[in-house]
């Protein structure tokens, strides 16, 4: 009996300690923030989080560094023994934002040594830690170092680390020297912050990630991702701001004085995991041509609910007609598209295709006929109203999304992230070649349904269950893709 309560005594015992490890706690029970779950199940090297005021970004980074320093990761291979700095703007930041989060998930049972570099280590959390000495659960000491940008870039020099954790946009010059930093090790770099200062260099580093680097992820954090805000806290803040101030305080999102074309372009929203289309969806393949330019053809589908999906891309630049209809035909053959009833591929085409130039005795639309794809250059161009159609696509007047990307289609999604108003009352006239075929594509189509069209729609039992099965897979691959 006595063996029975000893046992009980430890259970009761394990019980409490989860109790207080707030580590243990972090993400469980009736409220989950899935977008936390998303950064810490990424296998990125480097991994950021852009998210508004109280999203909960900043839990993130600092949950992360106590896994690898502890070496209880979930989904990610542990490391013995590791070494890692929090970097953080300033002493004052350091102090009041990143040494409280880690404190509050690192428990005292697992800190071996605290070292000041001013304040007592009886009370870390009102002084300045250089570094926590915490117990490694393969037996060893990891380190996690504490590093402010005030102290310049000398400080950042010589080490050699598991991680870095940036809380906050540090200095590029910063940032570059942290990545050495980690190279040996084939580290980790993370940063969480709130994209205030505008287009800088995280904005093309990262968010475009011009570099085209395998190993860059980032995600948007919003206050609607925060299960744990109040509604009605946030609908009060949410009046009192600008819009450029909910750009980025609510939804994470950067920010220009020209301002964004299509703000209504979420990444989590609209750019979807790719499915097996039916081939009844197929709708049309929209060219904007290019020679030295990039040429720009996607392949457009949409269903019975009038919703339009973007499904595969052609994207290139320095190539003649006759190798980009060779690209078009190859991806419409693995796709099995549909042909017109003369047995040639159709499309829709920028009405400029249509005009000769003197240095060629055959215009574009008639080199694609030549080449077996039948062009048709009648299309809408017209830029406000097109620009007004996409915007009801993103996001219509009663709030729903008619407007899904694959994700294999990069430069259209790129393109959404880089274009921006300009003087004039009119876009910047750069990278636009997907997205000026899209306004083809969406403006023949404009008006074309009635209201009660699609009632009128006489669907088979396989179609419908075809559209219930990938709707519900679409809309749960949205929300809990974890």
């Amino acid at each position: 009996m006595s063996d029975l309560l000893k046992k009980l005594e430890k259970i009761n015992s394990e019980i409490q300690r989860r109790k207080n490890d707030n580590l243990m706690k972090y993400n469980t029970g009736d409220k989950i923030h899935f977008k936390q779950l998303e950064f810490h199940k990424n296998k990125k090297r480097n991994r950021w989080v852009f998210g508004g005021n109280r999203t909960g970004k900043t839990e993130c980074g600092a949950v992360e560094v106590v896994y690898m320093a502890r070496g209880v990761h979930p989904y990610r291979e542990n490391r013995k023994n590791t070494s890692g700095w929090v970097v953080s703007l300033s002493r004052q930041v350091q102090r009041d934002v990143a040494q409280q989060k880690i404190l509050h998930y690192l428990n005292p049972r697992y800190i071996e040594k605290i070292v000041m570099t001013s304040g007592s280590k009886e009370s870390p959390e009102s002084g300045m830690i250089d570094f926590i000495l915490v117990k490694n659960s393969f037996g060893g000491l990891s380190k996690i170092g504490f590093r402010n940008c005030e102290q310049g870039r000398d400080k950042f020099q010589g080490a050699s680390l598991d991680y870095v954790w940036f809380d906050e946009e540090p200095p590029f010059e910063i940032y570059m020297e942290c990545k050495m930093r980690v190279l040996d090790k084939k580290g980790d770099i993370f940063g969480t912050m709130t994209p205030l200062k505008g287009l800088t260099w995280v904005y093309n580093e990262i968010y475009l990630n011009e570099s085209n680097s395998s190993e860059v992820w980032c995600e948007h954090m919003q206050w609607e991702d925060n299960p744990f805000l109040d509604k009605k806290e946030l609908e009060e803040l949410t009046s009192t701001m600008s819009e450029e101030e909910l750009e980025g305080r609510k939804y994470g999102k950067f920010v220009n004085s020209s301002g964004m074309v299509y703000s209504e372009f979420d990444e989590n929203v609209h750019v979807i995991d790719p499915f097996d289309v039916p081939r009844e969806w197929y709708d049309n393949i929209s060219i904007d041509p290019g020679l030295n330019n990039p040429l720009s053809a996607h392949w457009y589908a949409r269903d019975f609910d009038g919703n339009v999906y973007v499904i595969a891309e052609h994207f290139e630049a320095k190539k003649d007609v006759a190798y980009h209809a060779e690209r078009i035909k190859s991806i419409s053959e693995r796709l099995g598209w549909h042909h017109a009833s003369n047995g040639m591929l159709s499309a829709l085409i920028d009405s400029a295709a249509s005009q000769r130039t003197l240095a060629s005795e055959k215009n574009v639309v008639e080199l694609f006929y030549d080449n077996g794809i039948l062009v048709s250059p009648k299309v809408n161009k017209d830029m406000f109203s097109g620009i007004s159609v996409v915007k009801s696509f993103l996001k219509s007047a009663d709030g729903k999304t008619k407007l899904f990307i694959f994700r294999n289609c990069q430069n259209m999604i790129k393109e959404f992230k880089t274009y921006w108003w300009g003087d004039g009352d009119l876009p910047i006239k750069k990278d636009d070649h997907a997205l000026d075929e899209l306004r083809y594509y969406l403006m023949s189509i404009k008006g074309q349904f009635s209201k009660n069209h699609f009632e009128k729609v006489q669907k088979t039992a396989i179609q419908k269950n075809k559209e219930k099965l990938l709707r519900y897979n679409r809309i749960n691959t949205k929300k809990y893709r974890i």
